[in-house]
């Protein structure tokens, strides 16, 4: 009889080291489902930022290549020439 209820409390200590370490997962999966969900947020907005930068940069390589396409076509169309030191005047105000 002692050996049967011997073997009652290893099989209830064991559903109950079980039960505990199942809680303990529970926990770990809840605390890193948390830590997760703010890096992504975090995430979502560096890359909001790095979008806006980007379209920011994509803006000014056009505005840069718009304004050297322009310089190009009066050198070589119009054949204009950007005036010398000597014939620049600087009006002050």
């Amino acid at each position: 009889m002692n050996a049967l209820r011997l073997i009652g409390y290893f099989i209830i200590l064991a559903l109950l080291a079980g039960v505990v370490a199942g809680a303990l997962g529970v926990v770990y999966a809840r605390q890193e489902s948390r830590r997760l969900f703010v890096e992504y947020n975090e995430l979502t907005k560096e890359r909001d930022r790095l979008k806006f930068e980007f379209g920011r940069l994509e803006l000014e390589r056009a505005t840069k290549a718009e304004i050297n396409g322009i310089e190009k076509s009066a050198r070589v169309d119009l054949g204009m020439n950007a005036p010398s030191p000597a014939n620049t005047v600087v009006i002050r105000r």
